[in-house]
C-alpha cells in the first residue's frame, strides 16, 4: 500500500490490483472515520476525500493504514437485473475471441454474476467484474465516435453499460432500455460500487 496526498483534502491509496482495491474499499466504507466524506475506488487506487474542518490527512492516513481489508465483502451489495437485447454489432467478433458461438457468449454473459468494481469514464458508467468466468476481451482496434446510450459492452475483464451517447472502444454485444443514469432519480446512478448485476436476455 502506498498513500499519497491528493491536493490538500484527499489521499490517494495505491494498491497492487483490483482485488486489493475492492477489499480495502469495502472495509473503509463499512466504518468511515469522522471527516471522511467520500471514497472513490478505481482499478488500482482508492481516493479518500476528507472534510478538513473535521479531520486531518495524517489522522485519515493512520485510519487507512490501520484498516483490515475485507476480501469477502463483495456479497453485501444490492442486486440489479438488466434486460438486454443481444444484437450488438461486435457480438460475432466477441464469439470469435472467446472461441465459441454467439449463443454461448449470451449464455455466459447472462449466467455470470457481475459486480460493480468502480465507476468512471462518464457519470453512471460502472466497471463490472465477473465473479467467475474467463473474460479478457480486447478493445476495438478503432474506437467508435458514437456509441448509443444503453449499449452493453465488454473490454478486458470488464462489462459495462453506456449511460449516454459517447465515443467508445468497447465491444458492443447488446443494448438495454434500462436507464443506468437518470438525474431525476435518487440516486441518479443505478450502478454504484458493490452493486451486483445480472443480465437477462430479452427480445427486441
Amino acid at each position: 500500500m502506498r498513500v499519497l496526498p491528493s491536493g490538500s483534502t484527499a489521499l490517494l491509496v495505491e494498491l497492487d490490483g483490483l482485488g486489493e482495491v475492492l477489499a480495502l474499499y469495502a472495509a473503509l466504507d463499512e466504518e468511515r472515520a469522522p471527516g471522511v466524506v467520500d471514497l472513490v475506488p478505481a482499478g488500482r487506487t482508492v481516493l479518500v476525500v476528507t472534510d478538513p474542518g473535521q479531520t486531518t490527512l495524517a489522522a485519515v492516513e493512520a485510519w487507512v493504514r490501520g484498516t483490515t481489508p475485507r476480501p469477502g465483502a463483495r456479497d453485501a451489495g444490492e442486486r440489479v437485473e438488466i434486460p438486454v437485447v443481444y444484437d450488438g454489432e461486435d457480438l460475432p467478433d466477441v464469439a470469435r475471441l472467446l472461441g465459441c458461438d454467439e449463443d454461448e457468449v449470451v449464455r455466459r454473459h447472462t449466467g455470470t454474476e457481475w459486480t460493480v468494481a468502480f465507476c468512471g469514464f462518464a457519470p453512471g458508467f460502472g466497471y463490472l467484474t465477473a465473479d467467475d468466468g474467463d473474460w479478457q476481451i480486447a478493445r476495438r482496434s478503432s474506437p467508435r465516435t458514437r456509441v448509443p446510450a444503453g449499449s452493453v459492452a465488454l473490454a478486458g475483464e470488464y462489462s459495462g453499460v453506456y449511460p449516454r451517447q459517447s465515443p467508445g472502444g468497447w465491444q458492443l454485444i447488446g443494448r438495454t432500455e434500462l436507464a443506468v443514469f437518470d438525474l431525476h432519480r435518487d440516486p441518479p446512478a443505478l450502478l454504484t460500487p458493490g452493486t451486483r448485476v445480472r443480465f437477462t436476455a430479452v427480445t427486441a
